[in-house]
């Protein structure tokens, strides 16, 4: 056998002394020989000089030490939620409403003149500046358009059989908004539907098999005594029944209505709630000050109950109604639009958003007359006249019934006072205590009327 060079020799018995080294420390040591020409360099790395990561030993003196799961990926940030303001719970907004509505020079002229001259010649002056503005277009009767753009037979709409019974319980309400067409404020306090009525109102949709939906609406309703006394007993004669609460949220943070979401819940109330904007400078613009920032606390409040939650069938549903003389953007664009900013920048889920165009009655009818854009605002929606809306308008197989009892075709004739059954000049007409159920209603013809544009423009306003 060929003898090793010394050193070849030397450098082998210098790596098992290195190795024997590292198993009597525990020390990682590695090496390299890189050959030269002429010899081979021994590189020697002791991992010793390289700082190692520290594993302490578990304690009990650390608790909470691996209980953070290891799947990382839905690891979530919680968000800091200062939009959930408990303390506005019990604080009304009727004495802000009520100093809002003393600065405004325009709400203090229309209350001046209905005090002189009465709500009914207010209608009657209000419909005579709509036919005024649709004169000088050139356009007809609502009901002679009709025909003339092949959307009816004849200049008659009749109804079908019922399916939404619509109760307005009162048009007190703690906001007074700028776009209102019930002219809703604080001081509406006598408009409220009484106990007997409510009554009669139940016991004629039990008589009704073919309604599905209680729609509840106002003012505020939830304010009105009548308004719990009504849901307990629709939900009990009809189980099945679809219940709606038109709800402005701020209401929720009313005195003595904490325990109004529970109540909402426990009864399968679906809400509809007031929302025109996700931005808190048109809200408040419109709605009154403050009011987004509540208006987002009364959302997270219904999501805490389960409102606007997927798996449950609490259902939360928004409305956007355009902040001026001009129609609202597509619905299913602008849902999309809402979903995205609310949970984003609130956490606030909801069901769906209904675009709703204003109706050029009362407060907003108001509005556009002083900004001189009443005729501007008549054109726009004669000039989008959609003809599929006829078949869906709410005048259909809705009956709406009023605080006093009074049963109208729909909601805004019910604000002008354009009773079923009533004279030539909107005198008279039936009352729940005229009939026997509301198929009795089946053969009086849908009275219409200028105003009756706003709900056939774009994608209406039923």
């Amino acid at each position: 056998m060929m003898a090793l060079p010394p050193s070849r020799v030397a450098a082998i018995a210098i790596i098992h002394a290195i190795v024997w080294f590292s198993a009597v420390l525990g020390s990682a040591v590695s090496f390299v020989i890189i050959p030269t020409r002429t010899s081979s360099t021994l590189c020697i790395s002791n991992s010793k000089h390289r700082r190692q990561p520290s594993v302490p030993r578990a304690s009990s003196s650390l608790p909470d030490y691996g209980t953070t799961s290891v799947e990382i990926d839905e690891h979530r940030l919680a968000k800091i939620d200062k939009w959930r303001r408990k303390d506005l719970d019990g604080k009304s907004l009727v004495d802000q409403t009520m100093l809002e509505l003393e600065n405004d020079a325009d709400f203090q002229r229309t209350s001046e003149r209905i005090a002189t001259v009465g709500e009914k010649q207010m209608s009657i002056e209000e419909r005579t500046k709509r036919r005024r503005a649709l004169d000088s277009l050139g356009v007809p009767s609502f009901t002679e358009f009709l025909v003339d753009n092949g959307a009816a037979d004849a200049p008659v709409l009749y109804r079908r059989d019922p399916e939404v019974l619509q109760l307005n319980i009162g048009l007190y309400c703690n906001q007074a908004c700028g776009h209102c067409h019930v002219e809703s404020s604080p001081l509406r306090t006598k408009e409220m539907m009484t106990a007997e009525v409510a009554s009669k109102c139940i016991e004629l949709l039990k008589k009704s098999p073919t309604i599905h939906t209680l729609d509840i609406t106002g003012g505020a309703p939830e304010l009105n005594d009548s308004f719990r006394l009504i849901v307990r007993l629709a939900r009990s004669v009809r189980p099945d029944l679809k219940i709606i609460d038109r709800c402005n949220l701020t209401v929720l943070q009313e005195p003595g209505q904490e325990d109004l979401v529970s109540f909402l819940a426990d009864h399968g109330v679906s809400v509809i709630a007031s929302l025109p904007c996700y931005s808190a400078e048109n809200v408040d613009k419109q709605r009154g000050s403050g009011v987004f920032e509540r208006s987002i606390a009364a959302l997270l409040a219904l999501n805490e109950a389960g409102y606007g939650i997927s798996d449950t069938d609490l259902e939360l549903d928004l409305v956007y109604n355009p902040l001026g003389a001009f129609l609202p953007p597509p619905q299913e664009s602008l849902q999309a639009k809402y979903k995205e900013e609310l949970e984003e920048n609130f956490g606030i889920l909801f069901n769906q958003l209904y675009t709703m165009t204003n109706m050029p009655i009362k407060r907003f009818a108001d509005f556009l007359h002083r900004r001189d854009e009443l005729k501007g605002y008549m054109d726009l929606l004669v000039r989008n006249f959609n003809a599929e809306t006829i078949n869906n308008l709410m005048c259909r197989n809705t009956v709406s019934i009023g605080y006093d009892g009074r049963i109208f075709d729909c909601d805004f004739n019910q604000q002008l006072g354009y009773g079923i059954g009533s004279s030539s000049i909107h005198e008279g007409g039936k009352t729940v205590f005229d009939i026997e159920s509301f198929d009795d209603l089946k053969p009086f013809a849908i009275t219409n009327d200028n105003h009756c544009f706003g709900c056939t423009a774009g994608m209406g306003s039923s």
